[in-house]
């Protein structure tokens, strides 16, 4: 048991980034896909009304496109989004497309848009 203990001590010190390479990791090593374990358990959930969900959307994804002409603007504005580090930050809008936010509001969304559009990136919503 004192491994565990561990073990969740030393995931619950990674960064997002590092935490999604994790996943990734275990999905190549294991021949897995959590998105798909995702799908499959909101199916049954979402039932017959998942058109009338996808109307009533009430979380977005903010994903950074790509960082135009300006990207140290953009990573400035992305560390003050997101907290990440200079690295982390750095990291996320060379890799772009990538999200910068997930599960946010419409109102936080469309806000979290204008701030990365304004420095120059190309932003979606999902």
């Amino acid at each position: 048991m004192a491994d565990l203990a561990k073990l969740v001590d030393d995931l619950s010190s990674l960064t997002v980034l590092e935490a999604a390479d994790l996943a990734k990791m275990l999905e190549e090593k294991w021949g897995v896909s959590a998105a798909a374990a995702v799908a499959v358990a909101a199916g049954p959930a979402a039932g017959g009304g998942a058109a009338a969900a996808a109307e009533e959307q009430t979380e977005f994804t903010v994903v950074l496109a790509s960082a135009g002409d300006k990207k140290i603007e953009v990573i400035k504005e992305v560390r003050a989004i997101t907290g990440l580090g200079l690295k982390e930050a750095k990291d996320l809008v060379e890799g772009a497309p990538k999200p910068v936010k997930e599960s946010v509001a419409k109102d936080e969304a469309e806000k979290l848009k204008k701030q990365l559009e304004a420095v120059g990136a190309k932003v979606e919503l999902k």
